[in-house]
């Protein structure tokens, strides 16, 4: 006689997870619309007996091993990453379609399988074919580089146990899938599945593994929430689709910080570092241009200097516009309010756009006076100075507040050649380098009349 069938049907939202027993049409925990799907969902399985083998240890017993780490031939990966791949971590990376995931991954495997190690690449959407052209692309030979194109997570486990390798790469987590699952693959059950068989076969092996995973419409990984949970790191791909360059930042690190980042040019031979990437950044920037701006940023301990460029115009509706692109809408609105209110600016009748130059984003507040600074020259029609560097943040009364490690920043404005730089007037006294001068401001509409001293446009010389 059959066992009757104890499976039972629920709704599981593919934006968060969340989990209901009858279709809605808005996920009250996200808010996503028509993001709810149906799953099958078999009956628990009896809970096994415990095993015992593996009793509780003393924290002061347990020996640390620095050859755990395995160091990346790739430098500013390794940066990100905190010195390199720990044994049996799991690393997520994610990224828009196109923006060079697979590239680099490609890229880390070749340049391991160089340096002796076994890499196993996992493809769920490509054949061999086509990555074996890529790989050409970029200059690969392929030795000790084992492709494998398979989407069932059951086969392709099998043969990491049969060929025992040091690195395995999963492209993607969301083509992958176990058979046993009647969810569709890419979908949160799945991807949520997937991902714990690997790390469970991963923390026993002490292999690393990545794994590419696809981003939705709002910049967040598919299953978000859940994949951020499981795995040890979440790396993120960024950049500006028509721009060269790409950010990776880190998110979560269980081995490292998370303010590093490493930056990259993509080039026909794939993604190569960029040694100095202040001088990338402003490599095409106009001397004297009006409405724009550099300021020293500080990227966990990586100080970079990027230009911000402002365009101020009168508004064709009654509504003026505010546009932000690489900053904070949030914060544009604040420097905005700040510049009207306590400066004097009459923008209530213009529409602003501000935009970071290279793909790059900035949150920190640190920008806030770089920011304020491009927009008043658009405003006013005068350039700021060339030769001047701005850090500060802004205050609601106007001041200007102080920042941190303002040493490192001021000294990677005068390493790229930049005479004076603007700091607010509260900021602990510091040691500048001697071919910079260093311009203390206590207010906005100080800080703006010592940053703008160029010509209006279309003043005699």
């Amino acid at each position: 006689m059959a066992k009757p069938d104890k499976s039972r049907t629920i709704f599981v939202c593919q934006n968060c997870g969340k989990e209901s027993l009858k279709w809605l049409g808005r996920c009250p925990n996200c808010q996503a619309w028509n993001s709810f799907e149906e799953t099958v969902v078999s009956a628990a399985t009896p809970i096994p007996i415990a095993d015992l083998s593996n009793p509780p240890r003393e924290l002061s017993q347990i020996a640390t091993n620095s050859s755990d780490r395995l160091p990346l031939p790739l430098g500013e990966l390794n940066r990100v990453l905190g010195g390199g791949l720990v044994s049996g971590s799991l690393v997520l990376m994610g990224g828009e379609p196109g923006i060079g995931k697979s590239t680099l991954l490609l890229q880390v495997s070749a340049l391991v399988a160089q340096a002796g190690g076994k890499v196993a690449y996992v493809s769920g959407e490509e054949t061999l074919s086509q990555i074996r052209l890529r790989a050409e692309r970029l200059g690969v030979s392929g030795e000790r580089l084992y492709l494998l194109a398979e989407t069932d997570l059951n086969v392709i486990l099998s043969h990491l146990e049969q060929l025992a390798p040091s690195l395995v790469v999963i492209d993607s987590i969301q083509a992958v899938s176990l058979p046993e699952l009647e969810s569709a693959a890419g979908s949160v059950t799945q991807v949520k599945e997937c991902t714990l068989r690997l790390m469970h076969w991963a923390k026993p092996s002490a292999v690393p593994v990545f794994v590419a995973g696809h981003v939705t419409k709002d910049g967040a990984i598919a299953g978000p929430r859940v994949l951020e949970h499981i795995v040890d790191v979440v790396l993120y791909l960024e950049g500006e689709p028509f721009s060269a360059y790409r950010v990776l930042r880190g998110v979560k690190n269980r081995f490292g910080s998370t303010n590093e980042v490493g930056v990259f040019e993509m080039k026909q031979e794939g993604l190569i570092e960029v040694d100095n990437p202040s001088k990338a950044f402003l490599a095409q920037r106009l001397e004297e241009a009006i409405g724009s701006a550099v300021v020293p940023t500080l990227e966990g301990s990586r100080p970079l200097l990027v230009e911000i460029q402002a365009l101020t115009t009168p508004t064709a509706f009654g509504l003026p516009r505010r546009t932000a692109n690489g900053v904070d809408f949030n914060r544009l609105l604040l420097i905005t309010a700040v510049l009207t209110k306590r400066v004097g600016l009459k923008l209530g009748n213009q529409d602003i756009i501000v935009n970071v130059t290279g793909g790059l984003k900035v949150g920190e507040p640190a920008a806030d006076l770089g920011i304020a600074l491009a927009i008043a020259s658009s405003a006013r029609d005068i350039a700021v100075d060339p030769q001047l560097a701005a850090a500060g943040e802004v205050g609601l009364s106007g001041e200007l507040r102080a920042v941190s490690q303002l040493e490192r920043r001021v000294a990677e404005a005068a390493r790229l050649g930049f005479k004076r730089c603007l700091v607010p007037r509260t900021s602990a006294p510091i040691k500048a380098p001697k071919d910079i001068q260093l311009l203390a401001a206590a207010t906005l509409r100080e800080a703006i009349k010592l940053g703008l001293v160029g010509k209006r446009t279309g003043e005699a010389n």
